[in-house]
């Protein structure tokens, strides 16, 4: 069953389908989190807010959009608003280096990109990490963003040219 369908089924009052999309999207949802520098329980917690959202707001989601772009578009608006309240929360990226692990980097290279990734500002961060490491297409992080194509891969090519520099700086 795709996304989509279960979606529309949850939609449609069939909540136990929700399931599906739950296992499907909890661990990549919960290391978006962790990539962004929020803590583990944390993550869990927000993780947990966008499945909630999803049930509160199913009859939002209409036939013809495309759900992992729908899901990540609540997964940031969640980071955002959790930003407000709590970045003072975000922890010292060793204290995340069980994803390196969980994704197979070599811890080291991994904290020295995550580090350079940090030092960009914030829309070269977001674009970079949704389109590497959750990989996500161009057009679905316009639709996340609502902003143009053209534009996320503006974004892209500048933050992979300043992300290269802040690497270099820390080798």
């Amino acid at each position: 069953m795709t996304d989509e369908a279960a979606m529309q089924f949850v939609a449609g009052g069939d909540l136990d389908k929700a399931a599906i999309l739950y296992e499907r999207y909890k661990r990549p949802l919960y290391n978006f989190y962790l990539r962004f520098g929020v803590e583990r329980d944390s993550s869990q917690d927000l993780t947990q807010q966008v499945f909630y959202r999803i049930i509160h707001y199913r009859s939002s989601f209409r036939e013809g959009y495309e759900f992992r772009t729908w899901i990540y578009r609540i997964a940031r608006n969640i980071y955002h608003d959790y930003l407000k309240d709590h970045s003072h929360n975000h922890k010292d990226l060793h204290e995340n280096i069980e994803l390196a692990e969980e994704e197979n980097y070599d811890d080291e290279q991994y904290l020295l990109i995550q580090k350079a990734l940090k030092k960009l500002p914030q829309e070269y961060q977001e674009v970079l990490t949704m389109s590497r490491y959750d990989e996500l297409k161009y057009e679905e992080i316009a639709d996340i963003l609502n902003i143009s194509v053209s534009l996320v891969k503006v974004r892209v090519h500048r933050g992979l040219k300043q992300l290269k520099e802040e690497y270099l700086k820390l080798n």
